[in-house]
């Protein structure tokens, strides 16, 4: 019944993580219209890039969509664990888009700087100023969600809007400076881009990194082994602990516990003890822990 409970749960993560991303489609969808309009009406490259990686994001929060719903399938006779590194893989997939953006919104600002051209129009300031707001409050939106959640995936969406924030930023600063500077600074957006393109690398990296970890099932942090700990020795009839090892499997955890009795109990009664442990893990809501395998040793 717990292990019934506990996927339900998880399924419910995946959902509500699916229904923000394609929030942040039609936000897309609409911001992109926008920064097209205003990059060409407005004369600044700067805008149009942005426009053009909007349009591109579309295309990784599909895939983001798609692997929450993948994430969300219960375990079957191939995926005896779950569906979860679909989640994870999502968010490896988005970290190394993030740095495929970067290179190329830094390789067209660069062809921009080496070629004359007009400078951009006053009102595209406003257009951006919106853009960087909108962009914002929705990646603190998806980060908050993520963290709730323990998604990494929605970690990374969170940070490809934030990148989106920052590029705006940037052309804002950009455009300011080529508007107060007048002639010879044209390509003051352009620059800032290319500075902004920096940012988003170092942040990609951090993200990568994380996503990698998922994939690779690295070791949770100590503070939740610890708690894992905690929960496992309150159960009557558990003695001590030797080896807890628990990894990430996209919105959830697994646990590999091993556990020390009183040598003199039955095997009846160790197994009840086991059975214990793994309800009283999985029963633990904020821990999302999705299976536990618990091995029984005798006190020496």
């Amino acid at each position: 019944m717990h292990a019934a409970e506990s996927h339900a749960r998880t399924a419910r993560r995946a959902e509500e993580g699916a229904r923000l991303v394609l929030r942040g489609i039609g936000l897309n969808l609409v911001l992109a219209a926008a920064k097209f309009a205003g990059g060409i009406l407005g004369n600044t490259y700067a805008l149009i890039a942005d426009g053009a990686e909007s349009l591109l994001d579309i295309l990784t929060s599909l895939l983001v969509w798609t692997g929450f719903r993948v994430a969300a399938q219960p375990p079957d006779a191939d995926h005896p664990y779950g569906h979860g590194k679909a989640e994870a893989l999502a968010a490896l997939a988005v970290a190394v888009f993030i740095f495929l953006m970067a290179g190329w919104v830094g390789w067209h600002a660069v062809r921009e700087i080496m070629t004359p051209h007009h400078g951009p129009a006053w009102w595209t300031l406003l257009l951006l100023a919106g853009v960087i707001v909108v962009k914002w409050l929705f990646s603190r939106r998806l980060g908050a969600a993520g963290e709730r959640t323990g998604s990494t995936a929605l970690g990374a969406e969170a940070l490809h809007h934030w990148t989106d924030a920052m590029t705006s930023a940037a052309a804002f600063v950009g455009i300011a400076i080529a508007l107060i500077g007048g002639k010879g600074w044209e390509t003051a957006d352009d620059w800032a881009a290319l500075f902004a393109c920096v940012i988003i690398g170092f942040n990609g990296a951090g993200m990568l990194t994380k996503a990698l970890g998922d994939v690779m099932d690295s070791a949770v942090p100590q503070k939740f082994e610890g708690e894992v700990r905690t929960l496992a020795l309150a159960v009557p009839g558990v003695q001590a602990l030797d080896k807890v090892r628990v990894r990430k499997s996209g919105l959830s955890h697994l646990v590999d516990i091993q556990v020390r009795v009183d040598g003199g109990l039955t095997v009846r009664e160790g197994h009840d003890i086991a059975h214990a442990v793994k309800d009283a893990l999985i029963a633990s809501a904020a821990h999302a822990i999705s299976d536990v395998t618990v091995h029984v040793e005798p006190m020496k």
